[in-house]
């Protein structure tokens, strides 16, 4: 116990990944995991998160045995132009996402101020009250976000005040699902024996909307803006070689274990409050309905209309900080930015725009989601290929290139996600193109 906890207080840059993961894509993955599938797939998520552990552990090492930049060593080591795509899709699918994220952050403290306070602007008549209502809640989300990269570009206590204040919202929101589950056990909507068999892979998806609800679950898990990114905050911490051990429980305490708590709680309580209930939510559940859905099967408004977007508001916000983070890593690596430079702070608010999302995402459809989740899925062999090459590569890594039983290990491990993923984007092509 007492090393669990040092390794808890010492931990950091894997709590910022689970902080990342832990988004808008994982909570509407897992309500339609839940609220389509029942307990059926709740397999996937778990799958979907060891496979990026695995992955993960391997780029911890490469970072801290060499202390070279993940773009940097992507780019000498294995391809110029892999590394260049691997940056620009990080980016692009940071920015890609907060347009989806700020809705969801304002929606969710709009309801949460509605029920906490009894404030609210609602109807048709109040349309355009409402949308400068959730774009000035989407304004001062961002405001936090900008105001909390800046400081943590310079290093040092602000990174450690930034990862303790993850950790914390982290435990807060596992809590907060934790109580939604809680409720929904007390009035009886849960079935434990079919909770306790869907985490055994039995069947697979075999329509295109669970095919991409599948891919969603691999896009969300582990997403290529968090594989490129990782590497930094590592770096950023100061750690070097002696902390790669610790790295290693950083990553199960602050990403495997949350994600896999909070993913797996709003997919039970989706599972037993909204499976085979009248309504069609097939690719047209989000967040905001499932709260009201929620609350009128039973759980009442406090843990529905409350608990419930509290959680999923702090899930958007630590996504949307990460999101910055990720862009002002990759603009410096493409362009050469120096580290805390005022060039590479503004590199941070690329995804600035996305806070128009309020006024567009009603028109671009909540629900594309998934489907960008998916891509996001099809992306993610670019990284793990570049790092299966890197782990194996002896003018990279030098002694501490994994060897005998060891690389076998490591090698056998890598080569089992990477054909996992592509097998996931084969049978999605082929399920998408009518084969299957």
């Amino acid at each position: 116990m007492p090393r669990l906890l040092d390794n808890l207080k010492r931990g950091g840059p894997g709590w910022l990944q689970g902080a990342m993961t832990l988004g808008g894509g994982s909570a509407i993955t897992s309500l339609t995991i839940g609220a389509v599938f029942g307990y059926e797939f709740l397999w996937i998520q778990p799958v979907s998160m060891i496979i990026g552990c695995i992955m993960l552990f391997a780029c911890a090492h490469q970072t801290l045995s060499t202390g070279e930049r993940p773009f940097v060593a992507m780019k000498r080591f294995v391809s110029p132009s892999l590394a260049w795509l691997w940056a620009i899709a990080a980016l692009g699918s940071s920015v890609i996402w907060g347009f989806s994220h700020y809705p969801l952050g304002a929606g969710m403290l709009e309801e949460a101020i509605s029920v906490g306070f009894g404030f609210a602007l609602k109807g048709d008549t109040q349309a355009v009250a409402r949308e400068g209502y959730l774009f000035a809640l989407a304004v001062l989300i961002w405001s936090g976000c900008a105001y909390t990269v800046w400081h943590y570009g310079r290093g040092g206590r602000a990174v450690r005040i930034f990862e303790n204040g993850i950790k914390v919202l982290s435990i807060l929101i596992i809590v907060g699902f934790a109580w939604v589950v809680l409720r929904a056990a007390v009035v009886g909507n849960i079935d434990w024996a079919r909770v306790l068999a869907g985490f055994v892979p039995r069947s697979l998806p075999s329509d295109f909307d669970g095919v991409t609800t599948l891919m969603a679950a691999l896009g969300t898990a582990v997403g290529i803006n968090m594989t490129f990114v990782y590497g930094y905050t590592l770096l950023s911490r100061g750690w070097s070689r002696e902390d790669r051990e610790i790295a290693r429980y950083d990553i199960v305490l602050g990403l495997v274990v949350p994600y896999i708590l909070v993913t797996g709680l709003i997919s039970v309580a989706a599972a037993g409050a909204l499976f085979e209930s009248d309504l069609s939510i097939q690719g047209k559940l989000n967040p905001a309905q499932a709260s009201s859905m929620f609350a009128s099967a039973g759980l009442g408004d406090t843990v529905g209309r409350l608990i419930f977007p509290l959680g999923v508001l702090g899930m958007a916000v630590g996504s949307l900080v990460m999101h910055m983070l990720t862009c002002g890593a990759a603009a410096r690596e493409m362009f050469g930015f120096a580290d805390n430079s005022f060039a590479y702070r503004m590199s941070c608010l690329i995804p600035t725009p996305a806070v128009l999302g309020v006024f567009l995402w009603s028109k671009m459809g909540p629900y594309v989601i998934l489907p960008t989740s998916a891509i996001c899925g099809l992306l993610l062999p670019i990284a793990y290929v570049g790092w299966f090459l890197l782990n194996n590569n002896s003018s990279f890594l030098g002694p501490d290139r994994p060897s005998g039983s060891r690389a076998r290990l490591y090698n056998a491990a890598m080569i089992l996600c990477i054909c996992t993923v592509l097998a996931g984007v084969t049978y999605s092509t082929l399920v998408g193109l009518g084969i299957l």
